[in-house]
């Protein structure tokens, strides 16, 4: 270790991994992504239970029409998680044994599972160095006579190119998907992340910027795929139970073709309803803490996350710095586990999908 970097670890207060006192106490832990719950979602979930509607139902169609309102989309579609979002969307787009989909090594490993799901195959282009984005050059470099589709992921609530990634979509005549899992309030030169492609994903997991507990949306402007995905998110039935059982009298239903158990329920709606309502006032609160960090650590070892990008919107979801190894002379395991040591919570965001033993025995 040289001289700098011993400058970085010496003669500072003594850490927790090292033996020292943590600046916060085990009962304070700061919990990475603990969502905020107020007490207008916990009254609307009562709400749910006492009328004793708890499944799909009338906060779900409200939770529907008011995300297809956020986003100016003809459909919404509310699953019960963003894997599901992304395993119908591949159906719906037609994806098929043979395909081949490509998308970003940089991401949960949903993404590529619901490729997999469909019987297709994942090809990974790879991502830009400074966004961790997916390429456009790289995404062109590997397309072949068996693309169908493919889906770009928004890192970290910072949008793709897709001026570039749809012109490229366009002239190969490619279905574009957005996991927009990170990106709910991002928008790109004025466009709303989900408005791109063919069909925007969305999740309401726990740790994302508004939570249902576990959930996710659909939304496209494309009936068909709208109706595809609303009859295979329920066993492929023709109608939802609130359809089918409401106060305007029973209707029979159709099993259309054989679908999935992936509908989302009230009570999980019930959540959504108001925690999209302060959408923005989380997402204020998100920056101001970005912006925090960003002059916190500015004279640290790390390289800063990049700036939002001109006329666009950031969501603001995930903050990653990268740890500069050289300069500390400490790895980024040890960085996470001297963070945790002070009773702070971290991540890694993310460990590549070509690095995880089941895709490289997979697809070598």
């Amino acid at each position: 270790m040289n001289s700098q970097s011993r400058s970085w670890t010496a003669d500072k207060k003594r850490l927790a991994i090292e033996g020292g006192v943590p600046v916060r106490p085990r009962e304070d832990f700061l919990v990475f992504g603990a969502p905020v719950i107020e007490k207008e979602e916990i009254e609307e979930v009562v709400d749910s239970m006492q009328k004793r509607w708890i499944g799909t139902g009338p906060k779900v169609a409200q939770f529907e029409k008011d995300f297809a309102h956020l986003k100016q989309k003809k459909h919404a579609i509310a699953l019960n998680s963003c894997t599901a979002a992304l395993h119908l969307s591949m159906l719906a787009c037609g994806v098929r044994p043979g395909d081949e989909v490509i998308t970003t090594p940089m991401t949960f490993c949903a993404t590529v599972n619901a490729i997999i799901h469909a019987g297709a195959t994942p090809v990974l282009a790879d991502c830009d160095q400074y966004s961790f984005n997916i390429s456009p050059d790289e995404i062109e470099k590997k397309i072949s006579a068996k693309t169908r589709a493919i889906i770009v992921v928004h890192f970290a609530g910072r949008c793709c190119d897709m001026d570039a990634i749809m012109e490229i979509a366009r002239r190969y005549d490619l279905m574009v998907i957005e996991d927009c899992a990170h990106a709910i309030e991002s928008e790109y030169h004025g466009i709303k992340a989900g408005c791109f492609g063919d069909i925007g994903c969305f999740s309401f997991y726990v740790t994302k910027n508004i939570t249902t507990g576990e959930g996710g949306m659909v939304i496209s402007d494309d009936d068909r795929i709208a109706s595809r995905v609303k009859m295979l998110g329920l066993h492929g039935m023709s109608k939802d139970a609130w359809s089918r059982f409401s106060d305007k009298g029973y209707r029979h239903y159709e099993v259309i073709q054989g679908g999935f158990k992936y509908n989302m329920m009230d009570i999980q709606a019930a959540m959504g309803i108001h925690q999209l309502r302060r959408l923005w006032e989380y997402w204020h609160k998100r920056e101001k803490i970005w912006n925090t960090y960003n002059e916190a650590f500015k004279d640290l070892p790390c390289f800063l996350p990049p700036k939002p990008q001109p006329d666009s919107i950031h969501a603001y979801h995930l903050y990653t710095p990268l740890v500069d190894i050289d300069k500390l002379g400490k790895s980024r395991d040890w960085v996470l586990d001297a963070l945790t040591g002070e009773n702070i919570g971290v991540g890694v965001h993310y460990v590549p999908i070509h690095l995880h033993p089941y895709y490289r025995k997979m697809f070598g």
